[in-house]
């Protein structure tokens, strides 16, 4: 009996250490591709890279699995997985997406109505936002605040619809490579613009904010999609630039 109920009070934790240790090696394979450790087109096998980090190929295996899913990886029919290209319309599209399914949480919020309290954490956070910017350079340390804050004002209207659907569908899609709310930002980080191009974003996450206050559903919508725009933005000066941000050699012109 004592047996058995060790083996009950150890086996949770044992399932959360290899769940948290997945998600470690997931980390650290999209951080591998994003650079071009793993380069665009290559092929991966779970034993190549059980050698390579030395880890079981149990947490590779799941790790492998969600990127697929993510979209960072194609399954290939043979076995084993290859690292996936872009094009500049299949990337332009995610963020499409992603502001298309913000647009929608913020209208239903903003139409069903929010309890006054549960904005504050926002404003909260947009007040933060608003003290970084009010210095004229952004030095590294608060461009990292930056991109912290700003994730966290998505995720929190997002959440504001209540609506579970919603919120599997803006975890997915701003999963999906480059699509996420700062998947561009790092573009401006030595940008002379950058600091204005964050006041503009800035100005329209009040806005958002607004008119979910006020019940305006359709503004609050129109708003958060011309939001997207900025990323749109981001995503050609990359381009353009030939930047070297991470990732942005799995992209094809």
């Amino acid at each position: 009996m004592s047996a058995v109920l060790k083996h009950l009070n150890t086996t949770p934790a044992s399932a959360d250490e290899s769940s948290s240790h997945a998600v470690k090696v997931q980390l650290r394979l999209r951080e591998m591709i994003l650079a071009g450790e793993l380069a665009a087109g290559s092929r991966i096998t779970e034993l190549a890279i059980v050698e390579r980090l030395g880890v079981s190929r149990t947490p590779i295996r799941a790790a492998l699995i969600r990127l697929e899913q993510e979209g960072l990886l194609a399954l290939l029919p043979s076995g084993g997985y290859v690292v996936r290209t872009f094009s500049h319309a299949d990337v332009s599209d995610a963020i499409e997406l992603r502001g298309t399914v913000e647009g929608l949480a913020v209208r239903l919020a903003a139409e069903r109505g929010v309890e006054a309290k549960r904005l504050d954490p926002v404003r909260h956070t947009l007040r933060a936002i608003d003290a970084l910017l009010a210095t004229q350079e952004l030095h590294d340390e608060a461009f990292s605040d930056y991109v912290r804050l700003n994730q966290q004002f998505h995720e929190q209207v997002g959440a504001l619809c209540d609506s579970s659907v919603l919120q599997r569908e803006l975890e997915r899609v701003s999963n999906l490579p480059f699509a996420s709310p700062s998947g561009f930002v790092l573009q401006q980080a030595n940008s002379k613009q950058a600091r204005d191009m964050f006041v503009l974003a800035q100005s329209q996450h009040w806005l958002v904010l607004e008119a979910i206050a006020a019940r305006e559903g359709s503004r609050a919508q129109s708003l958060m999609l011309e939001h997207s725009r900025v990323a749109q933005r981001n995503l050609r000066e990359s381009l353009q630039a030939h930047s070297n941000l991470p990732g942005v050699g799995l992209i094809r012109n």
